[in-house]
């Protein structure tokens, strides 16, 4: 009877040991600091406008390109070669300021528009080392400011030739290359561990909406006024961003001269047992970790599809939906507006999901991963078959997008869970490798689209979403929710 006992309970504690690895025990109890008016949410906002400022100063010059070039086209002929009927403008008044334009070609203008990221990925691992060992503050803000000083600089280089353009925009990145990994190991510093999703994606937010602002604001400052006063405007809101950042953050909670007692003591103690004690950085436990790897591809592979429509989306708009360049520019602002929204809701629910129900942080990760990934390669696949239903394929372009907000819960900020001494590095490094889809991405999508037909638009997709799918699989069986033993002195942290 004792064996048959054993038998029928097997099954039911195998089921309960599933179920219980789903789950972390509780915490032990701090004294928690309310959010409102806390200094730690203070630099959420702060650092969101900065990506703000960042993200606009990277994609205003796609925006300005179309009125930079000596376009021989009729005023109204702009998607004339579309596969689907044009939409008709509205009625727009007259342009009096014109700025000078320029004959470059399609290459000089690929290599103009990819410049950046030349630069962009030279300074991520040297930017999360230098933030580690020097303090984040600065290295951000100066990063922010040369790339702000190159921009309002970018019209007079392009009136000295494409030569000198690209060298601003290699400048422009170099500069803004810091900026990640610079936030990353100022969060390692600032964000408690049950609150880490909230305050990261607060602060990533600003990513997003600087692209949803700055894609349809860019083209009205072209029209209205002329392309060289979108450098100008968003080059003065950086100067502003600036000044703020400079009297308002600060490396750590010990050195804010503001912050609550209460609120100190309740950021330390919470991270006490997470830091490492030692100076020495373990590159080869770093670079050899499956954690990291699992964020490098999952990094990577989100990131082709995010490059691949940041950069085509407006092509893709005009091509072959047949939307004007007036008219995409809000259109195609609206998946990042969907992925903005996306994000902030994500995060709250996966601190609710650790906090409040106790789900362990890998499981949380895992999912919101899989969601953010898996859901935008569906979709982007959808919208490869909608024809000229162009609302059909905008809501899904949109729905695509916004799904992969979900991720910012997911890998995005895991390298705060796995190493938070190291977090700065772990994301210059994933990073380098996730900046690659910005390089080749929209080059390889552009040469399987030269007859722009709806079926190689269809080829673009299937790709981006394959790589999608592939890094979804590799972070669901190789990401990690916990310290890892090499990066915190003398302690060692299950999974």
């Amino acid at each position: 009877s004792i064996s048959l006992s054993l038998l029928l309970s097997f099954p039911h504690s195998l089921l309960l040991s599933f179920s219980l690895s789903l789950y972390s025990f509780p915490p032990p109890l701090r004294k928690q600091s309310p959010a409102c008016g806390s200094s730690r949410y203070g630099l959420a906002l702060l650092s969101s406008l900065g990506f703000f400022v960042v993200y606009s100063l990277r994609v205003n010059l796609s925006v300005a390109m179309v009125d930079m070039l000596n376009s021989t086209r009729p005023a109204t002929g702009n998607h004339s070669s579309s596969i689907c009927p044009a939409h008709t403008d509205p009625a727009r008044p007259t342009r009096h300021h014109p700025a000078g334009v320029y004959s470059w070609d399609s290459e000089t203008q690929g290599w103009i528009l990819g410049s950046f990221f030349y630069g962009y990925i030279l300074t991520q691992v040297p930017g999360g080392y230098l933030s580690g060992r020097y303090g984040p503050k600065w290295l951000l803000g100066f990063g922010v400011l040369s790339t702000v000083v190159f921009t309002l600089l970018t019209p007079t280089a392009a009136d000295l030739g494409p030569g000198y353009l690209i060298g601003v925009r290699v400048l422009e990145g170099i500069g803004e290359g810091v900026t990640f990994p610079s936030m990353y190991a100022m969060w390692a510093a600032w964000a408690p561990p049950l609150e880490r999703s909230r305050l990261l994606t607060i602060s990533y937010i600003g990513a997003q909406l600087g692209t949803v602002i700055s894609l349809p604001l860019s083209g009205e400052i072209c029209f209205y006024l002329d392309w060289t006063y979108v450098f100008y405007v968003f080059g003065a809101v950086g100067l502003v961003w600036f000044v703020l950042w400079a009297f308002l953050a600060f490396d750590t909670p010990d050195s804010h001269p503001r912050i609550s007692e209460q609120e100190r003591l309740y950021i330390t103690s919470s991270l006490k047992n997470e830091l490492s004690t030692s100076g020495r950085i373990p590159w080869r436990a770093i670079l050899t970790s499956g954690p990291l790897w699992a964020i490098v591809v999952a990094h990577f592979s989100y990131n082709w599809t995010f490059y691949t429509l940041l950069t085509l989306l407006p092509t893709y708009m005009n091509d072959v939906l047949g939307f004007s360049i007036q008219q995409n520019g809000l259109l195609s602002a609206l998946p990042y507006l969907g992925c903005a929204v996306m994000a902030v809701l994500s995060g709250q629910l996966a601190d609710y999901l650790r906090e409040t129900c106790l789900y362990r942080t890998v499981t949380v990760r895992k999912c919101f991963s899989i969601v953010g990934m898996i859901g935008p390669a569906v979709f982007l696949v959808a919208a490869g078959y909608t024809g000229c239903n162009y609302v059909l394929a905008v809501t899904f372009l949109t729905v695509s997008s916004a799904l992969g907000g979900v991720s910012a819960s997911g890998f995005n900020i895991n390298h705060l869970d796995i190493a938070p001494s190291y977090a700065g590095i772990l994301l210059g490094i994933t990073n380098t490798f996730a900046t690659i889809p910005g390089m080749v991405g929209p080059v390889i999508a552009r040469a399987l689209t030269k007859q722009n037909t709806i079926e190689e638009w269809q080829s673009v997709f299937y790709i981006a979403a394959a790589i999608n799918l592939f890094g979804a699989a590799f972070y669901a069986l190789m990401g990690r929710g916990a310290v890892q033993p090499w990066a915190v002195h003398a302690a060692a942290h299950g999974d």
